[in-house]
């Protein structure tokens, strides 16, 4: 009886195609916010809308990857090489809105900034009557890093409230505090100065929550009538004016989050960028974020303002003494501030 055929041997399974989590080069959507493009949420718009172009045939899915060898196009426009992640520190003055647009019709940042500035995306954001520092990047990835609550850093806040609240009547926001049913984390509070029928309070939170620090102290019965941002993680106001904007070095960016130096954040770092930093390293028993809280030391024979601009008292944190920089100005300035009641 002839003997049947071995069956022939089955393949080994090849490798599955690869995913958008393997396929060589970036999203579409990334590699255009990274260029200044748009954000990606605007780019995944383009696309939709047929505005994009990869080597000559328009697309309409974000879901597909690019390298460098692709050549990308806008409405007939060539994109360029995505910039390396940088990061500005703005003083964001009262009355302006943080975001692109307003259904209102409010002023926003982003009609204040400086004409020779890319284009830029806020990491979070300060309320409408809320000043002080807000960073801002051209890397999508970077804002959505710094905005993460596992990042840890710690927000500062100088914060004049109305009335003149004990310390006992604080302790709330430092264990923790319930409002509306929205839990907010514990926060570092201490009671600086009392002036007249207001207080100076310096806070200190690692959330972001829709603006927190108001609804803490509103929910105690303490009505804040300003409150200005002084530093976010290692990032420092320190004497930067309303509307003036300042770029973080590379290199010291890229040591705060911890990063390797890549050839295009050396060609970065080459470029003149202006005046240092304002960013506080960390020393020995602090961490990077607490230490943007230490005070600076000031040169000799110069006094330090208070809160009623009486010398030798604790500085005004509305007050900028003249450093001799020149940091980049806003476009327009902002329109005067009304005064407020002290």
């Amino acid at each position: 009886m002839p003997q049947s055929p071995n069956p022939p041997a089955k393949k080994p399974p090849g490798p599955k195609p690869p995913g958008p989590e393997t396929a060589e080069g970036d999203r579409i959507a990334k590699v255009l916010s990274r260029a200044g493009v748009a954000s990606r949420r605007e780019a995944e718009r383009m696309i939709q809308l047929g505005q994009v172009a990869v080597n000559g045939k328009v697309i309409d899915s974000p879901a597909l990857n690019v390298t460098s060898r692709d050549r990308i196009t806008v409405e007939g426009k060539l994109v360029g090489q995505p910039e390396p992640a940088r990061l500005w520190l703005y003083y964001k003055p009262d009355g302006l809105v943080t975001s692109a647009s307003d259904e209102k019709g409010r002023d926003t940042i982003f009609d204040h900034l400086p004409e020779d500035l890319p284009r830029v995306m806020s990491v979070g954001r300060l309320d409408l009557n809320s000043e002080g520092l807000l960073l801002l990047t051209n890397d999508g990835g970077l804002k959505r890093k710094l905005e993460l609550p596992s990042t840890g850093w710690l927000r500062k806040y100088r914060v004049r409230i109305k009335g003149n609240p004990t310390d006992d009547e604080l302790e709330p926001l430092r264990k923790g505090i319930t409002v509306d049913g929205e839990r907010f984390q514990p926060m570092t509070v201490s009671l600086d100065r009392i002036q007249g029928a207001n207080a100076w309070l310096t806070i200190g939170l690692r959330e972001g929550k829709n603006r927190e620090i108001r609804r803490a102290l509103m929910a105690i019965g303490v009505t804040v009538n300003r409150l200005i941002r002084i530093s976010y993680g290692p990032f420092r106001l320190g004497d930067l004016e309303p509307g003036a904007v300042e770029e973080i070095k590379a290199r010291v960016l890229r040591d705060q989050l911890g990063q390797r130096e890549t050839p295009e954040d050396a060609v970065a770092a080459a470029a003149p960028r202006g005046k240092g930093p304002r960013v506080q390293r960390a020393r020995p028993g602090q961490d990077g974020p607490q230490a943007a809280s230490a005070p600076r030391h000031k040169p000799a024979g110069k006094t330090t303002r208070s809160f009623a601009g009486k010398p030798g008292a604790a500085p005004d944190p509305a007050s900028k003494p003249d450093t001799g920089s020149k940091p980049i100005r806003s476009r327009p300035k902002p329109a005067p501030r009304p005064s407020k009641t002290r």
